[in-house]
């Protein structure tokens, strides 16, 4: 580590002008939340291997900003080289900067890798000491990085109607008349998920995304794809090129940009697709190019003129939130064989638990019985997550998991996204908390679910907790609100329950959820962060309801299920806004032995009873006798 922070202040010396600090950031040319092996240039400088973060290295020190999510796996995967800086709590990036840094320093950042609104706010933050964010014109980091990953080329492949509901041509259609609404020309997309939804196009260049490394623009009259061609089969390509759709090389997005900037794009293609656009040659007075501004990287920004940019979120983003009927019955249908799997894992191992551990398993309360166990039979949090991606993968339309399996033990579950290891992963202990956050990617769906559990005896604590938690979860999950309600004005819902006993949370309580895409999806959230004031909740929009309680050293608690929203049937209708509820689609039950009956109210019994009748009858097909004989025992009505 020593090694890599001495080669890049050697480059940043050598730069021009001579750089007083590099800014290294966790996100690639598309500002993607999880990216390829060879764009985790901020993990190969700190160490650090979470999600969220960013490095800041000057001539003398180097610091990590990170969120609540993070700060546990931080402390412990830092050196004592790096400083954390705990988002929330410690002065944010730009101020320390502009505080700590001299008049006139030279802050170096790869354009290619940073949002047009982040370079923006970080240079006015900088101008009040003359500072300057200076773009380089390659990434330092990969020229110390000697053993980086090279560039994979996996294939792009369709993604059939079947499953996508909306045919590309409805879609651009859609994207050219918000175009002409907005007085823009055309628009460049980077976001790799608005890309891939747009062009009915899937791939793997992501670790658990399917998507694929690309660019898009669209004007009113033409529409290019940029990617590696060797990646495009004849068949994708005649696909895209039956809709009007040019394959170009993933560079070329650069020159073209500069291309779209000068009017120049659509002339020197020589294509006018004017019968799938809203207009036809010069009868436009549109001159506007859209770009989101939290997705468009600095470097394409900078080919335009910014007097003619409008700096506005994609509106793919909400058109893709907006989940078709179809994506709908895809997303239902593949979260009930996601639910068998996790009741099929939770069967096998409450059976191991007792069999290997001497547990009194996930039905009693007893004392372990302790056994001397061979080193060949024992459980880990690894060994025990691949079991459960098995279960997944017998299921129909699995293509791999959504995100790496949080299988975490006793004081593992404190760490919000911990991420468990082969060498350095803990066993399974029957005596602590076990938590385990996981999901996967079908072509009908992306599935995200938590569940929480004990196989020996929980204390009082633990159940209280836990209890809490699960009342935050049922008072979100059965929520009535009006139309043009967003999801900062509901997330205290889930916490209430909780700030009762002085308990909280450091991560937001639910996100959207992609149709076979990201397992993180914008633009809405259910967060105390302000920017999930920025979109209202609407009719079929997917969310998940994940409240948790950690506490450190200890155990961890967290249970998630995936809602749909959708029209709520209420007696009135207050102002003529309509109102709003939420549907489950999520099933699997919430274990009986670590709830404290006496904290939860006769309504929230009924609920629970509810929701674990309907568990019982809508995964019964996919179980076997057995299987059904434990879920029935797992989910017998509660009386209070």
């Amino acid at each position: 580590m020593a090694d890599i922070l001495a080669s890049l202040r050697s480059l940043m010396a050598s730069q021009s002008p001579p750089l007083d600090a590099l800014l290294v950031l966790s996100e690639d040319y598309h500002q993607s939340e999880y990216v390829s092996a060879r764009d985790k240039r901020r993990e190969f400088v700190s160490g650090f291997t979470g999600s969220a973060g960013l490095a800041l290295i000057t001539k003398n020190e180097a610091r990590l900003w990170t969120d609540g999510r993070y700060f546990l796996q931080a402390t412990q995967q830092l050196s004592d080289q790096w400083k954390l800086m705990r988002i929330g709590e410690d002065p944010p990036l730009d101020v320390w900067m502009s505080d700590n840094l001299q008049k006139e320093a030279a802050i170096g950042i790869d354009p290619w890798c940073v949002s047009v609104d982040t370079a923006q706010r970080w240079e006015r933050a900088f101008a009040k000491k003359n500072q300057k964010l200076v773009q380089t014109s390659t990434n330092l980091v990969d020229e110390i990085w000697k053993n980086r990953p090279p560039a994979e080329i996996n294939p792009a492949v369709d993604h059939p109607l079947e499953f996508a509901g909306r045919s590309v041509a409805e879609k651009l259609k859609a994207l050219r008349e918000k175009l002409s609404s907005e007085k823009a020309r055309g628009i460049i997309i980077t976001a790799l998920d608005e890309v891939a939804w747009l062009y009915n196009i899937r791939g793997s260049d992501v670790s658990y995304s399917p998507v694929v490394h690309a660019f898009a623009i669209v004007t009113l009259n033409s529409a290019f794809l940029y990617v590696d061609k060797r990646k495009v089969s004849s068949k994708v390509s005649s696909s895209l090129q039956a809709n009007g759709i040019e394959v170009r090389e993933y560079g070329a997005v650069s020159s073209d940009a500069a291309m779209l900037a000068s009017n120049q794009l659509d002339q020197a293609t020589g294509v006018n697709f004017g019968q799938n656009g809203v207009c036809q040659n010069d009868t436009c007075d549109n001159d506007l190019i859209w770009v989101d501004p939290a997705s468009c990287c600095y470097a394409l920004f900078s080919k335009l003129d910014a007097n003619k940019v409008l700096l506005q979120q994609s509106p793919l983003a909400l058109a893709k939130a907006l989940k078709n009927p179809v994506e709908l019955d895809g997303l239902k249908n593949a979260h009930i064989r996601d639910g068998a799997a996790v009741v099929q894992y939770l069967v096998w191992l409450d059976k191991q638990m007792q069999e290997i551990y001497g547990a009194s398993g996930y039905f009693l309360e007893g004392e372990v019985t302790s056994k001397k166990i061979p080193e060949t039979m024992k459980l880990t949090e690894v060994s025990v997550s691949d079991k459960l991606e098995g279960f997944r993968a017998s299921k129909e339309h699995f293509r791999g998991l959504s995100f790496p399996t949080i299988s975490s033990v006793g004081p593992n579950a404190a760490i919000i996204h911990y991420s468990p290891q082969a060498k350095t992963c803990a066993e399974l202990d029957p005596n602590s908390i076990y938590l385990f956050d996981s999901g996967a990617q079908y072509l009908d769906g992306t599935t995200d679910i938590t569940r929480t559990v004990h196989f020996g005896k929980p204390s009082a604590h633990e159940k209280a907790c836990y209890t809490s938690v699960l009342k935050g979860h049922i008072a979100l999950g059965n929520a009535r609100f009006p139309n043009g309600t967003n999801g900062y004005s509901l997330d205290i819902l889930a916490r209430i329950p909780l700030w009762r006993y002085g308990l909280d949370y450091r991560h937001g309580t639910g996100h959207g959820i992609g149709s076979y895409l990201n397992v993180h999806e914008g633009p809405h959230q259910i967060s105390f962060r302000p920017q999930a004031r920025n979109v209202p909740l609407q009719v079929s929009m997917t969310v998940t309801d994940e409240p948790g309680y950690y506490e450190d050293g200890n155990f961890g608690i967290r249970l998630e299920n995936v809602l749909v929203i959708k029209e709520a049937d209420t007696e009135f209708n207050f102002g003529d806004k309509g109102y709003l509820s939420f549907e489950h689609i999520t099933w699997a039950p919430y274990q009986i032995k670590l709830i404290d009956l006496s904290i939860l109210t006769p309504e929230e019994i009924q609920w629970l009873n509810r929701y674990h009748s309907k568990c019982r009858e809508i995964l019964a097909p996919y179980l076997d006798k057995n299987e059904m004989e434990w879920l029935k025992k797992a989910t017998e009505p509660m009386k209070g």
